[in-house]
């Protein structure tokens, strides 16, 4: 086991995507997790269908895309509230979505984690959490009541939009409240037009079909006239009803695999750490689903969260270090609700909206228009708040070829580990001297530059600096330009700042 007296270094209630990603972070970097999971099994529901651009750099980053890339398929635009966006190839390896079931996304994950020692517990819900100096002490719902009570240093609550951690630890959920009903089903469809495309807007809502597999429909129909009660169980009967009233037709609707609810309700936790419990994912913000960004924004806090969690319990990083996770994350929830409400009033049916959304769809044609909700949907123009002024800081490194002594290779393929690189590309400035002190915790890494500009989303094309400081997640620590002498007191600040004191000795 991990920690003295403990059943692990963290327990992570929850085992989908964001919870199974925040295991195999924790794992790559040292920690015991255990995953505790309520439902028996995977229920092969897949509410999300899409990843993009910055979730996939980020599966890139540890080595594992290839898997997803395998069951899943390009998609070269994308939408804001049903109006068409283009995305721009200079800007990441992967550009476009990725089309994928969430049902896929997990498995590959589940696998992933099994692959690093994971363990998860299912049929095993969270009833109760006391905290302490030391730690946690969570109590389960099971059949084994021999194991109903696990000791942790940490909790991470990754279990949903109704987080039983987040309500037993006392962290508020503010938002508001919802205005409209939607309802989504894995369906056959065998009337629908061979000319159907995206989503069909009707003076009684609107409706989408999306082909995921062979002979199976993804439906989704929004109206905006009821609100149903969050209990009450959604049916076959209720989404082919209400798919007559908005298209005036069920186009045959048979077969279905499931059917779910959800609305335009959009809440976030006012803090994202308690103590020793912290939350992640939808535990953390819920939100109208507009976009595909709920799924995305799940997965990149457990990135952001895992090198974190994984220091301070491994002892390579003082506690302080966590509170950046909420002053990083919590401003990135707050601009997802603000961009998915705005898209469900552009959706909202009626000639006040008709008329907005062809003013808005005639500004989307104008390159930075397009650009700006481009990066609000890819969260590729994320910029962190980290001290300088380097156009780098902050922001996720871009995959950049290199020269090295091993041959040409990415930049993420040096995150492969989950550990923070220091890419010295200049030689002789006195980098690799400076963090020395830092030589179990981040690899220094020396090589060339293959090209001469680097695209930074939001800021354009920059010079390939003389220096880098990467985090595991893949953001800029610290940066120096080719021109002029590196900041050396700056880069062990950083260095401090992230990664702890230096070693003595």
């Amino acid at each position: 086991m991990g920690h003295t007296g403990t059943d692990a270094d963290v327990v992570i209630a929850g085992a989908g995507p964001t919870g199974l990603m925040l295991a195999c972070e924790l794992r790559l970097a040292g920690a015991d997790v255990l995953v505790v999971e309520r439902l028996a099994e995977r229920t092969g529901e897949s509410r999300a269908g899409g990843i993009h651009s910055r979730t996939l750099e980020v599966l890139d980053q540890r080595g594992i895309l290839d898997r997803f890339l395998a069951e899943g398929e390009p998609q070269p635009v994308g939408h804001f509230s049903g109006l068409y966006l283009d995305f721009d190839e200079s800007e990441s390896r992967h550009p476009y979505p990725l089309m994928i079931l969430q049902s896929a996304i997990e498995r590959l994950l589940e696998e992933r984690a099994a692959e690093l020692g994971v363990r998860v517990r299912r049929s095993a819900a969270v009833s109760g959490i006391r905290q302490d100096e030391d730690g946690v002490t969570v109590e389960l719902d099971t059949a084994d009541a021999a194991d109903a009570t696990l000791r942790a240093r940490y909790l991470v609550g990754c279990d949903g939009g109704r987080s039983t951690v987040r309500k037993l630890a006392g962290i508020g959920f503010p938002g508001t409240e919802a205005t409209m009903t939607a309802l989504i089903g894995d369906v056959e469809l065998p009337g629908l037009p061979e000319d159907y495309v995206w989503v069909r807007r009707t003076p009684g809502g609107d409706y989408s079909a999306i082909a995921f597999e062979p002979g199976w429909y993804r439906v989704i129909t929004s109206e905006y006239d009821r609100v149903a009660d969050r209990d009450e169980p959604a049916t076959f009967e209720q989404l082919r009803e209400s798919l007559v009233r908005v298209a005036g037709t069920d186009f045959g609707m048979r077969a279905p695999r499931w059917v779910s609810r959800f609305n335009d309700a959009a809440r976030q936790a006012d803090r994202y750490r308690k103590g020793r419990v912290l939350l992640a994912g939808d535990a953390a913000h819920i939100h109208f689903p507009a976009g595909g960004q709920g799924l995305n924004m799940g997965v990149q806090d457990a990135v952001n969260l895992g090198w974190k969690l994984g220091s301070v319990v491994r002892g390579r990083a003082p506690e302080s270090l966590l509170d950046s996770y909420h002053a990083e994350r919590h401003p990135v929830g707050e601009r997802v609700l603000h961009n998915t409400r705005a898209q469900a009033a552009l959706a909202r049916p009626g000639a006040a909206t008709d008329a907005l959304r062809e003013v808005f769809g005639s500004l989307m044609v104008f390159d930075d228009v397009n650009r700006v909700l481009r990066h609000m949907l890819t969260a590729l123009d994320i910029r962190y708040p980290v001290d300088g002024d380097h156009p780098m800081e902050g922001r996720r490194v871009f995959d950049a070829d290199l020269k090295t002594a091993d041959g040409v290779i990415g930049v993420y393929q040096l995150l492969h580990e989950g550990r923070p690189v220091l890419l010295d590309l200049c030689g002789g400035a006195g980098v690799a001297a400076a963090a020395e002190g830092w030589a179990d915790r981040v690899d220094l890494v020396e090589a060339r530059s293959e090209d001469e500009l680097w695209p930074v989303p939001a800021v354009g094309e920059v010079p390939a600096p003389a220096a880098l400081l990467i985090r595991p997640d893949g953001h800029v620590a610290w940066a120096a330009d080719a021109v002029g002498a590196p900041d050396i007191p700056a880069l062990r600040t950083a260095l401090t700042t992230w990664f702890g004191p230096a070693r003595r000795g």
